[in-house]
């Protein structure tokens, strides 16, 4: 007994000299606590209920006490405990406060509403999204509604009226998928869908002036540069990529120069850079200014207010949004006298980035921005810290930056893009190289000038050299796009990986000493389990409309041309860059006109596979074999009950209304997206309610 005290002891002063080598390093792991409390949240399959909150509220303030009082290393661990659970809270109470009515049913009708914002679908079709909506015979109204329309796009500010097809947010195409709902939820939109006819507006635009503004410079902008680089040069400036056309943004995924387009924080720095290299220059000038007044904090706090410009300019989005308070804190380390560029200041970006915006954590443009960014902080660091570095040329060390620099933020934005959009581009750095020196040294600084001498009617000068830089990073895009191999398909993670992937990473960097190499560890296990992803053996979309299964030559399709997303989703997801024309060609011919029969191996056995399309599918199918499944593209009736009595298992899409999509894997079992999402706010599940709640605990 007395050598078990001794042990825990002798462990426990381990521990404690292991944690304080971290003193000094510890504020770093704030917002890696406070995310992993909000991930918690988001990985539920139940809305938590009042209790849930308030016990996790007494837990965190109990870790807290007994951390302010004790502040031992051991205790830093109920601290970091403490602020996850403070994050789970923070997301519980924003996602409630944002509940709003969700349409639960296909509407066609009259829409009404005022537009506050335009943009363009990945079918490359102009779309507006409306607040004050209103909709005939409906109480519950979604407090907004997203429409792509065809024709003229109505004026931001402006009240319409049309007709339209309106659908609730659609969950994902297969579980573990993206989760439209979410993403829509979060945004405050309740319903979207389509409109064929005319737009009508019933009023002017009564947008504010800061609306109109960004459309008035967006439309300058657009008139004053060709079709192509305006419609870049007004994305760049003020966030409208309305204008961008499909075939310009597959060019710069397919190069990796996407990022080029979203205002984040390569163009915040470089913006907010340009303003504060000009004013500490106009202000070095005056002799006496440069030896009585503070110029560096001048300059500062010059570029801090023209960022926050920006940031309202470019319709502050949550990218342009996290942009601005990773430079502000930077700005603001700059006033204070401190390391504008450091560990700290991105740990207390980021805490400021989850606060306003906890959603934002599941994102790829969060996850692949701060990457980037605490990778190259990280290797500059170690960098600086290197003798020999400082003995290179000057021209040396600015070259062997610019390509460490691409490297480096490429390699930790990859795994996130990869499992995001299933793609990686070979020969990303290529393109980086040739294009981000333009982007920094040409782009920005011409766009700067050129606002400048707008004012007094001399930007053509300006718009010119945009125009030149412009043309050169959208010339490079198509260039590199075009090479043999530019892209591969990567296929989806399960949703555990990224994280696994993360959490290795942000050791390996964040740590103190010898110990961070652990974090190669779990980094090198998630790319493991990656590799070893195993797909789904068939696929279910949620209106029973198409039907894959995986064979030799990959993802097998039912349908050539309808469900186009659900379609590409699908292929995307396995790695598949095939078109849906060709993965239909895969399937075996059909034994009768409209019904898709296939076999699919389990270890169950084989099952039997069948796809009826629409009335006349289900004209030609009289029976079926004991165990086979048989997915009906309309309304199964009678049809169905007669073929669940023989045994086999019957989905149409009502049955699907209440399911989602569905995977079967290798071991026969089917999943749906609602038994994998469970209930949810973004699914239906009902707010919080206080007033009932205290109603029901008075009652008991």
């Amino acid at each position: 007994m007395r050598g078990f005290a001794e042990a825990m002891k002798t462990s426990h002063e381990a521990l404690y000299d292991w944690v304080e080598r971290q003193r000094g390093h510890l504020f770093y792991w704030a917002p890696v606590s406070f995310g992993i409390g909000i991930g918690v949240y988001f990985s539920l399959t139940f809305e938590p209920g009042v209790w849930v909150y308030a016990c996790t509220m007494l837990c965190g303030m109990a870790a807290a006490a007994v951390f302010w009082r004790f502040c031992e290393g051991p205790m830093l661990l109920l601290c970091a405990l403490a602020i996850g659970l403070l994050g789970f809270c923070h997301i519980g109470l924003r996602s409630q406060v944002l509940a709003a009515p969700i349409l639960d049913f296909r509407y066609y009708g009259v829409v009404e509403g005022r537009v506050i914002a335009t943009d363009r679908s990945a079918s490359d079709r102009m779309r507006i999204t409306l607040d004050q909506v209103r909709l005939d015979g409906v109480r519950n109204v979604p407090a907004r509604v997203r429409l792509s329309v065809d024709g003229d796009v109505p004026t931001v500010g402006a009240h319409i009226m049309t007709t339209a097809h309106l659908l609730p947010p659609q969950g994902p195409v297969e579980p573990g998928g993206f989760d439209f709902r979410r993403h829509m939820f979060f945004k405050n939109i309740g319903a979207s869908g389509y409109t064929k006819v005319p737009v009508l507006e019933r009023s002017a635009a009564t947008a504010p002036w800061l609306v109109s503004l960004r459309a008035q410079v967006s439309e300058h902008v657009r008139a004053a540069l060709p079709a192509r680089s305006g419609g870049v040069a007004a994305a760049l400036l003020v966030g409208d990529r309305a204008n961008v056309d499909q075939e310009t943004l597959q060019a710069l995924r397919d190069s990796n120069l996407a990022h080029l387009l979203a205002i984040s924080g390569l163009h915040m720095a470089l913006f907010t850079g340009v303003v504060f290299s000009l004013l500490r220059m106009v202000l070095n000038l005056i002799p006496h200014w440069r030896l009585f007044l503070p110029v560096k904090k001048i300059a500062a706090a010059g570029a801090l207010g023209a960022g926050f410009a920006y940031l309202l300019l470019s319709g502050a989005s949550i990218a342009t949004e996290r942009a601005f308070v990773m430079v502000a804190v930077m700005l603001g380390a700059v006033l204070l006298d401190r390391q504008a560029i450091s560990l700290r200041a991105l740990a207390l970006a980021a805490l400021i980035v989850l606060i306003r915006r906890p959603e934002s954590l599941l994102s790829p443009g969060f996850q692949m921005s701060f990457a980037a960014t605490l990778a190259l902080v990280v290797c500059f660091a170690t960098l600086r810290n290197w003798p020999g570095y400082w003995q290179q040329p000057g021209w040396l060390r600015w070259g062997a930056g610019l390509v460490i620099s691409s490297l480096v933020a490429g390699l930790a934005t990859a795994p996130f893009g990869a499992a995001h959009f299933n793609t990686v581009s070979h020969y990303g750095l290529v393109a980086n190289l040739l294009a981000v020196p333009v982007m920094a040294f040409v782009v920005a600084p011409a766009a700067v000038v050129t606002m400048c001498l707008e004012v007094i009617g001399l930007a053509s000068a300006g718009y010119w050299v945009l125009d030149l830089s412009l043309a050169h990073i959208l010339a490079v895009a198509d260039w590199v796009s075009d090479w043999p191999g530019a892209k591969a398909a990567v296929v989806m993670p399960a949703i555990h990986v990224l994280g696994v992937l993360s959490l290795g990473g942000l050791w390996f960097f964040l740590w103190q000493g010898r110990w961070r190499f652990a974090g190669v560890i779990p980094v090198f296990s998630a790319l493991l389990l990656w590799s070893q992803t195993e797909r789904p053996i068939a696929l279910i979309s949620q209106d029973a409309g198409l039907v894959g299964i995986l064979t030799e030559q990959g993802r097998a399709l039912t349908r050539d041309k309808a469900r186009g997303f659900v379609a590409r989703s699908w292929l995307a997801h396995d790695g598949d860059s095939a078109l849906q024309t060709k993965a239909a060609a895969r399937w075996p011919t059909p034994e009768v006109p409209r019904i898709y029969t296939a076999r699919v191996q389990t270890e169950a056995g084989a099952l039997r596979i069948e796809h009826v399309i629409g009335k006349t599918g289900q004209a030609g199918l009289t029976n079926c074999a004991p165990g086979s499944l048989v997915v009906f593209s309309t309304d199964a009736g009678d049809l169905g009950k007669k073929l669940r009595e023989k045994g086999c298992s019957v989905y149409d899409p009502k049955s699907l209304r209440d399911l989602g999509s569905l995977s079967i894997d290798r071991t026969g079992a089917v999943t749906s997206v609602n038994q994998f999402t469970g209930s949810r706010l973004w699914t239906g599940a009902p707010p919080i309610d206080p007033e009932a709640w205290f109603a029901t605990e008075k009652r008991r």
